[in-house]
């Protein structure tokens, strides 16, 4: 039995479409980063860094229970165990790292360049001056646009961004996801569009997103002390 301590968010899609894919059995125990679940000191003890998700293998190698944090080391973690969606590393290697430098591509660009782009289009707060914050919007939707080329790049010559269907794929198609959010316009990108769709269309992925939908979606409009503890000095306390 598997425990997921996850939320309705990109990196929280990771991870769900991942177990439905594989067809593990799983129980997800919602952590709503709206009124500061993630500060709780059970979650801590399973994510360090007060971040969703984290998970709990109770029957991991050897019959011991283990714990794991960061949607990618996740990943990687329930690929290992299922020997699916990610190739071999001592049968295939350069399979293995293809699909491997595409995650981290996510988790060291995508995930943090999109999050920005849509934090500073949707929910700065004007507190410096406004051309200030035009350079934050500016600066990260022309980083989102240069990602995003990146991959359409890519995806121009492989089906999906590691060749066949990857955890690299489950990493990335969320965050491509509500793309105006984040002033990208997937017209303008056909190759992720190709690619998008046919993700959107498998049946793991379908349940995966209404895993904590009803949850995460409300409400939809962050009130005062939402923003403060996602994005406000309620995150920074020391607890």
């Amino acid at each position: 039995m598997i425990d997921l301590y996850s939320w309705g968010t990109p990196n929280g899609y990771k991870v769900h479409i991942m177990l439905e894919e594989t067809e593990l059995e799983y129980t997800v125990h919602p952590i709503n980063i709206r009124v500061g679940d993630q500060f709780n000191k059970k979650f801590l003890k399973y994510s360090p860094n007060n971040r969703i998700p984290a998970m709990i293998d109770r029957h991991g190698a050897g019959g011991n229970e283990i714990s794991v944090f960061e949607s990618g080391a996740i990943l990687i973690y329930l690929a290992d165990k299922t020997d699916q969606f990610m190739p071999s590393r001592i049968d295939n290697p350069a399979g293995y790292y293809n699909v491997l430098q595409w995650l981290m591509f996510q988790m060291g660009g995508v995930g943090p360049m999109f999050g920005q782009a849509g934090h500073f289009r949707n929910y700065a707060r004007e507190r410096a001056s406004k051309a200030e914050l035009q350079y934050g919007i500016d600066r990260y939707t022309n980083e989102a646009h240069r990602l995003y080329g990146v991959l359409d790049r890519q995806l121009s010559k492989f089906e999906y961004l590691a060749g066949d269907y990857s955890i690299a794929d489950m990493a990335v198609w969320p965050w491509c996801r509500t793309p105006e959010r984040r002033g990208v316009d997937h017209a303008e990108f056909p190759n992720i569009s190709r690619w998008f769709d046919a993700i959107d269309d498998r049946p793991a992925v379908k349940k995966a997103v209404k895993v904590l939908d009803v949850e995460s979606q409300r409400p939809k409009v962050h009130d005062e002390m939402a923003w403060s503890i996602m994005f406000g000095d309620k995150q920074f306390e020391k607890k």
